[in-house]
């Protein structure tokens, strides 16, 4: 179960018994000692490879440390495999388990099983660039997919030739960050120096997003502030910003400049589940974008609604018609 459930368990516990609501939170250090921590994994592999760094098949066994119950467990091997695939391995083959120990249970971290794949996968290409004694950055280039590999590996959610621009960026970053460069002062610092060493990497990410539909709601009042509710929760991500920013711009297109000032008229209301139902769960790196898509849904219906109102009043206006005169008349 995840963490928030068993305290949303106990708060119904506890509102059945008092019958009056009930609030509870939890501080980081308990939330913490409940989560349990990321899952420990045991990975065996056997990898082989040719004499410039090419790696042409890899076989991977992992073992699982669940604790003693389910939680999100058996969602781990397929984000692990996930992870591990962002390196063209040729053929890839493994085989994992998922274990029941007696140590805590662990849950869902940010990006669950993400942090052990990529791992797995550097510490293949570190120890296939010790045995062969090259860089291992060279051995990260020599198997960097190409778009026929990442589409053999990741399937349909690939999305074009155009849209795969990792060989492009990795290009890019090499340059500016002046890698080669950097790589000769540190190969000539560890050489004369027996204590002190120095190492530089440059890895690559693959990271597989969900999209998940998302609602949202955007008010009106009679003052002209405005009220946005989106599905997703503030957790450090600054989706509440994002989404005022994207009321404000929606809403701004009402002018034709956009020097009303917007931003002052907004404010982000903490959703629940009667008044946004089937909001969804925060997660996977798009919901900051898909609750601004949403809102800009809802914007682009209220300007639609707007505009003809705007247009009667210009020609009953001389001056310039304020945000506050455009929701009045459109209110009473």
């Amino acid at each position: 179960m995840f963490i928030f459930v068993q305290v949303a368990v106990a708060c119904a516990v506890a509102a059945y018994k008092l019958r009056r609501p009930v609030r509870m939170y939890l501080d980081r250090k308990t939330y913490m000692i409940m989560a349990g921590g990321r899952h420990p994994i045991k990975a065996k592999y056997t990898v082989g490879f040719k004499n410039d760094g090419k790696i042409t098949a890899l076989h991977v066994d992992l073992f699982i440390d669940a604790g003693f119950s389910v939680d999100l467990s058996p969602a781990l091997p397929c984000n692990i495999i996930s992870a591990m695939k962002k390196y063209n391995w040729g053929v890839l083959s493994f085989d994992y388990k998922v274990c029941k120990t007696n140590l805590p249970s662990k849950s869902a971290m940010r990006g669950p099983g993400d942090a052990q794949g990529t791992f797995i996968a550097e510490a293949v290409i570190e120890h296939v660039a010790s045995i062969l004694g090259l860089d291992a950055n060279t051995v990260r280039e020599k198997n960097i997919h190409t778009f026929e590999s990442v589409e053999f590996f990741y399937g349909s959610c690939v999305d074009s030739p155009v849209a795969y621009t990792l060989p492009l960026i990795w290009e890019k970053l090499k340059c500016s960050a002046s890698l080669d460069d950097r790589r000769e002062n540190i190969r000539r610092l560890n050489s004369s120096n027996r204590w002190l060493k120095r190492g530089i990497s440059l890895v690559p990410c693959f990271f597989h997003v969900m999209l998940t539909p998302k609602p949202a709601r955007v008010t009106i009042f009679m003052d002209g502030s405005i009220a946005v509710e989106v599905g997703g929760i503030e957790l450090g991500q600054g989706i509440w910003t994002k989404v005022k920013q994207m009321t404000a711009y929606a809403l701004g297109q009402i002018w034709d400049d956009v020097s009303e000032d917007m931003m002052s008229k907004i404010r982000i209301v903490q959703q629940d589940t009667i008044s946004l139902a089937h909001g969804g769960f925060t997660a996977g790196s798009t919901t900051s974008e898909a609750n601004c898509e949403a809102v800009r849904h809802a914007c682009n219906i209220l300007v639609e609604r707007l505009i003809p109102v705007k247009t009667l009043l210009e020609k009953t206006k001389p001056s310039r018609v304020s945000w506050e005169d455009l929701i009045l008349k459109v209110c009473s």
